[in-house]
């Protein structure tokens, strides 16, 4: 009898035990991230304009601030984050493994990478859209992609950049030596040893790689545009309610400049929506009605909190890779829709 009541008592505590371990290990990633009060994000830490660490340590770029959006939506404060520089080999599996909460390190969404049956990701929306290129030293008498018949190139491996190069070259019938390295800094510095004629990434990559060269005027991208690069913030595909709060983040700083709203006049915006019941597509935008933050597990004035961190995307762009920035590039298809850009947000509603 005695047997059988310890036996009993060991059992019911092992199944509490194990309920409890089952309900840390269902914790979602955004509940672990609130809990945490801080944001693991991975970055490149290397290309000027998007992801690159100062001088001080500190970190600045379009990706960096994307994260700083992140944060103040989240936790509701834009400086409570730990930055992971990754290389583009190490970044997908830092996800899986869950050492970062979300990926914004220019990564091209594709199909492998967002599907079931590829790397298990979840794409928030565009934040750059971009494109293939080539650089070579302006004395080189390279002028077109055909010039580079049976020259070496240098290329990051593990990228969609290694996979466009292949496939562009063997679609033109043209040989060409690849020189494989596993990040940018490693390419450039190929390329500026002589190791290759050319160096080929992402055009906006290019143009930062440039920006830091002793004799920048040296150096051309050629007109050819090898692919399209609609660079995009990343999270685990499983974890829906991290995806869903990363999305209507993205969303929030296009549709706040869409409607104007800035870092130095969203108080007064609030205030307006505050006072005026009748704005209600307004009020709902900035949390004063509707509780649409709750829906995604957010503060229902999280856009208010994002806006007050980094300003709507315009700003983010402009402070980046602007006209005044060290990476100056022209917005293009990076503007919103009304100015002939891709960018568009749903209704928040």
């Amino acid at each position: 009898m005695m047997k059988r009541l310890f036996f009993g008592i060991a059992a019911f505590g092992l199944l509490l035990t194990g309920c409890a371990s089952n309900q840390n290990d269902n914790i979602s990633r955004l509940s672990l991230i609130q809990k945490r009060d801080e944001l693991i994000c991975g970055v490149s830490g290397k290309i000027p304009g998007f992801s690159f660490i100062e001088g001080d340590g500190s970190y600045k770029g379009l990706d960096v601030d994307i994260c700083k959006a992140f944060a103040a939506a989240i936790i509701g404060d834009s400086e409570k984050i730990q930055f992971r520089p990754l290389t583009a080999a190490e970044r997908f599996l830092a996800i899986k493994t869950g050492d970062i909460d979300l990926l914004s390190r220019n990564t091209t969404l594709t199909l492998s990478r967002d599907s079931f049956g590829g790397n298990g990701l979840t794409f928030a929306p565009v934040v750059f859209h971009d494109g293939q290129g080539l650089m070579v030293k302006k004395n080189s008498g390279i002028e077109s992609i055909q010039d580079l018949a049976n020259k070496s190139i240098c290329v990051g491996s593990g990228t969609t950049t290694e996979q466009n190069i292949n496939d562009t070259f063997e679609s033109l019938s043209l040989p060409y030596i690849p020189i494989k390295y596993q990040d940018l800094n490693q390419v450039v510095a190929g390329y500026l040893q002589g190791r290759c004629q050319a160096m080929t990434s992402d055009r906006s990559q290019l143009a930062a790689a440039r920006s830091g060269f002793k004799n920048a005027k040296d150096h051309i991208i050629l007109d050819d545009v090898l692919s399209k690069e609609p660079l995009a913030p990343a999270s685990d595909g499983s974890e829906q309610k991290l995806a869903d709060a990363m999305r209507w983040t993205v969303f929030a700083l296009m549709a706040a400049e869409e409607q104007g709203i800035t870092q130095s006049n969203i108080a007064d915006k609030v205030q307006l929506a505050e006072n005026n019941p009748q704005l209600k597509s307004l009020r709902r935008f900035l949390g004063v009605d509707g509780g649409l933050g709750e829906k995604i597990g957010l503060r229902n004035d999280f856009v208010v909190n994002v806006i007050k961190a980094t300003g709507n995307y315009g700003e983010i762009y402009d402070r980046n890779l602007g006209i005044d920035s060290d990476v100056p590039i022209p917005r293009g298809l990076n503007e919103i829709y009304s100015k002939g850009g891709l960018h568009i947000s749903p209704p928040f509603n």
